[in-house]
Parts: structure tokens; sequence; C-alpha cells
């Protein structure tokens, strides 16, 4: 029987957090698809469980960002073949609730995600952090173009597709003055998109002056509230948070124009209470909205969007040369330096 090779995430109160093995490689059942992980990134939430900032089942396999090549499957819906280059959303949904009919299925009523799942001895993998996963009937599938490397295609199943998502909210973004608050993995893509998407200005802020500098070979303006040719108060159109940090809140209240608009993307953790009053929403007409992943249609056109762009965004350079998976615990040392956006696993 063939086998696979995992980390299996034992908990951040372990030493080592991360057990390194081997598991049978189950049998699929109809609907399921079996996927070979060519390469898996560190997300920024992954970090968060095995630091001990936010608490998860255990044991289970991390990582959800990856690309892999199909294997094997047992799906009727699946127009893909053995030795496919693919990416897979991050959520399994029943596409039957009233959740999901209503266009959210990201936040399906029997909702799993991949990499935040504890393992069973019916479920061995169900994580990237690992040789092989295995993908459920429920998860949206995509080819990725021959154009997109490796290191291109492994986080667009989570930043990329979040930020397609974000840019649902308009309909419309042309002419618009923007601020992006954030210059990691979420906020540089942003940059991309939205700058692709006509906005006639895209700034970007972050308190790491060496990731804002990175903004300008994304389409962006480092935003530097003291410059003199900068818009100022109840001047931008849209303000989307990327950062996590709710500290950034009042200051994007106050750019905001009136009828104004303010995207929360990245404060998806329970330390993000806001110190903001109705009184700011109500004077300025402001809409904001909270977005938390995406739907398949997002994965989709991000697929499309990175192709598309390949060329003219250096995409690469957000994601380091690889570590071992064997190495995990130096993957996991570099990505607490961030030096990079993303640092990158492969399983021999």
């Amino acid at each position: 029987m063939a086998k696979a090779n995992r980390a299996v995430f034992v908990g951040a109160d372990k030493t080592p957090c991360m057990e390194f093995g081997s598991v049978a490689i189950p049998a699929l059942k109809p609907g399921d698809t079996l996927i070979r992980i060519r390469m898996a990134t560190i997300c920024g939430s992954d970090m968060h469980t095995i630091k001990g900032r936010r608490v998860e089942t255990t044991p289970s396999i991390l990582g959800h960002e990856g690309v892999g090549e199909i294997i094997e499957h047992k799906r009727d819906d699946l127009n893909l073949k053995p030795g496919d280059r693919v990416t897979f959303s991050i959520m399994n949904s029943c596409n039957d609730c009233d959740i999901c009919k209503a266009g959210i299925p990201q936040k399906c009523r029997v909702l799993f995600k991949h990499g935040f799942r504890p393992l069973t001895e019916a479920c061995p993998l169900n994580g990237c952090y690992s040789s092989h996963i295995i993908i459920e009937s429920g998860t949206a599938i995509y080819k990725i173009p021959d154009n997109v490397t490796d290191r291109m295609a492994a986080p667009v199943n989570c930043a990329l597709a979040t930020m397609v998502c974000a840019k649902s909210a308009l309909d419309d973004w042309k002419g618009k003055v923007i601020l992006i608050q954030g210059a990691g993995m979420l906020g540089l893509y942003g940059c991309a998109l939205f700058n692709e998407a006509g906005c006639s200005k895209v700034y970007c802020t972050d308190i790491n002056k060496d990731r804002l500098a990175k903004a300008v070979k994304y389409g962006a303006k480092p935003y530097d509230k003291d410059s003199p040719d900068v818009p100022k108060s109840s001047e931008f159109d849209v303000v989307i948070e990327v950062c996590g940090s709710a500290a950034v809140v009042n200051d994007g209240m106050d750019l905001l124009k009136i009828g104004g608009t303010y995207l929360f993307v990245g404060m998806v953790h329970p330390q993000s209470q806001l110190d903001i009053t109705g009184n700011q929403i109500i004077r300025k007409y402001i809409t904001i909205k909270g977005v938390h992943n995406y739907a398949p249609w997002h994965l989709e056109e991000s697929v499309k969007f990175i192709s598309e762009t390949a060329d003219k965004y250096p995409y690469e350079d957000l994601v380091s040369e690889p570590f071992q998976l064997q190495d995990i615990d130096g993957a996991i040392k570099e990505s607490e330096t961030q030096k990079y956006c993303r640092v990158a696993l492969v399983a021999s």
C-alpha cells in the first residue's frame, strides 16, 4: 500500500510541536480526489496556531495553501486527469444549505476547512503539510496554467482568492482612490489586483518599511500622511484593512470621504476590539463590510488573474525557496523573520 509523508501538529505547548512520519494512503471514497502536494506555503494563520495564539484541535495536519497534481479522483464533475497541476478551495461546502444557496458557500452550515481539521483514521490526509492530501467532493478544484510556477500558485487559494472576494464588494472600481492598510501577502496581492481593476490611485501603508517598499512593484504608492502630495482626511473612496490590527481603524475612518466604503479583511482574531462610534459611521454615510475567505468563483478568478499578470508583477519574490517538509522547524523560524510573505515547503 502506498504511503504519504506528513508533519502532524501535536500542540503549541509540545516540544517539538510537529511530529514527522508516514501513513498509508487510504482507498478513495466516491467523490474523493487524491492530490500530491508539489508545494505548500506557511500562512500567517498557521503561525498563529503554531505559536499558540489560536487554538485548534490536535492532532492535525496544518497547511491550507498549496499547489498539487492529481493522482486519482472519483468525481463525475471533475474534468481533470492524473498529472494535472491544480489548486483547490480551502473550504469544503455542502452547496445545499441556505447559506450556500445565498451565495456564501464559504460559510456553509456544515463547512470544514483543509488544514484546520483534526486527524482521524478515516481522514489521515487533510492538510498541506504532507506529501498528499485527500480532497472531498464539496471542494472546488481548478487547473493551474502552465505559465504559473509552483511558487506563484501555492498561496493563490488563500490570500489572492480572499482579495478577489474583497474586490467583489464593489461593482466598479474604476477611478477610485483607495488605501490598503497592510503590505503583507493580502496587501501586496491587493495592490496588484486593484491596480488592474482601474483604480485611479492605489496607496498602501504598513509599519514595516521593508514590506511597504515592495508595494511599488505591485502597482501601489507607499502612503505617508505627512507627505504634501497624498490624499488627506475625507479623500479616500475605499479603505481596505488587511493588516489584522484594530489600531488602524480610526485612521481609516478619518481618511474615508463621505459615502466611502471600509472593508475589514485581516482582523480575523479576538484581539480586534474597535474604538469607533456610531456617530463616526452615520455622519459620513460609511459602509463597513467584513470579508472572510471566498467562494469557488473567486478562486477561479484568482487563477485567471495570476496567469494574466504573471509577467507584470514579481509574484515569486513573495515566496521563499522551499524547505523540505522534514525541516519544517527551519521553515517556521524563517517565517518568523518576515523576510518573505510566505515560506515554502516541499515533501520529497
